[in-house]
């Protein structure tokens, strides 16, 4: 991200992951009203999304494409670690137990909780900066969520509502563990994910609940949805926790929940109320204000080295050794010495200070 851009790309990343999961809760749904088993299609879902992306990924290397992404490394593992037991098996399953319990509508407007629990932690526990723009547009989205909740009655107390929120908590957590991982390739972050996580779920439904197993094209349905849904949805949202920081990231996703919510009313031939106009406009608000958000101050930019995709932009203003590659944009470890500047930006991986 150059030093003169602003939202975009990372804000294309996230609102488009949103739309992809988004359209995946209801098409749960529909899978778990044909009795699938609710631990077995969050396997099955990531289990799609981690074979889907390692094929993309065998692809590319046989066609000798390559990629300008950084590679996990072996300190990154701890956190990827705690991030596929809690985004990638914990919330997937509780996701389902929870939609199992409740209405599609429902279950995709409590998950407005992921975004209220991700933006939480990123500002109390690892301090990105939040100023009032971004306060009142996440207000508003999360406003027009709860008037969605209330006319569908998705507030009440339950075991249902438990268990989403449950899930909610467990990707919040993981939303900001995957911050730090997102200078690496996001494919390689999504593929090992559902691979292992999927695997995980599927084997424990299988051979611990012994759930049914469903027909091969049932299978292949709940692939596709989890490869397009989980496993491109994660890889979108990695892209934007590179720009835009766990925070705005989130608020951006809180969309999700409004696409899911629309789309099952549609499906069950519900009238387009009043309560949700207004709830989209709320949205909408939100996302403008997030949009235009200015954030521009003189900052100081501590010596560092990581390894990331990059161009030579004014951030990256390094001396090139004969081992690196040629050609922008490239991924290599290079050092940043130390800067002070000002100039607009979010907090990406280079714009992580205090204020």
């Amino acid at each position: 991200m150059t030093a003169r851009s602003g939202a975009w790309p990372g804000a294309g990343f996230a609102l488009a992951s949103a739309v992809l999961f988004g359209v995946s809760t209801p098409l749960a749904k529909a899978l778990l009203n044909e009795g699938l088993s609710p631990q077995l299609l969050a396997g099955l879902f990531y289990l799609g999304s981690g074979l889907g992306l390692a094929a993309v990924l065998l692809g590319r290397a046989v066609l000798g494409s390559g990629s300008a992404e950084a590679r996990l490394r072996r300190e990154d593992l701890p956190l990827l670690g705690l991030a596929v037991v809690l985004g990638g098996a914990a919330a997937p399953w509780l996701l389902m137990l929870g939609l199992a319990r409740t209405s599609a509508a429902s279950a995709a407007l409590l998950q407005n909780l992921e975004g209220l629990a991700t933006m939480a932690i990123a500002w109390l526990v690892f301090r990105e900066n939040v100023d009032r723009r971004i306060l009142a547009g996440a207000l508003a989205i999360l406003v027009g969520a709860a008037l969605l909740s209330v006319a569908r009655g998705a507030t009440q107390a339950g075991s249902g509502a438990l268990l989403i929120a449950g899930a909610c908590l467990a990707w919040g957590a993981d939303n900001n563990l995957t911050r730090p991982l997102a200078k690496a390739d996001p494919m390689q972050i999504a593929a090992i994910k559902g691979l292992v996580a999927g695997s995980v779920n599927v084997l424990l439904a299988v051979l611990a609940a012994h759930a049914r197993w469903p027909t091969p094209a049932t299978v292949a349905v709940a692939g596709a949805v989890g490869f397009l849904g989980y496993g491109v949805s994660l890889v979108l949202y990695v892209l934007g926790l590179r720009h835009l920081g766990a925070a705005r990231t989130a608020a951006y996703f809180s969309t999700a929940p409004f696409i899911g919510a629309v789309l099952a009313i549609a499906w069950l031939g519900e009238p387009l109320t009043a309560r949700l106009l207004i709830a989209g406009a709320l949205m909408g608000i939100g996302l403008y204000l997030h949009l235009s958000e200015r954030h521009e101050h003189l900052h100081r930019h501590e010596p560092s080295e990581h390894a990331h995709r990059h161009v030579h932009d004014e951030h990256h203003q390094h001396v090139h050794g004969p081992l690196d590659p040629p050609g922008e944009p490239h991924s290599h470890v290079h050092r940043h010495e130390p800067l002070t500047h000002r100039h607009r930006h979010f907090p990406d991986l280079h714009h992580r200070h205090d204020h």
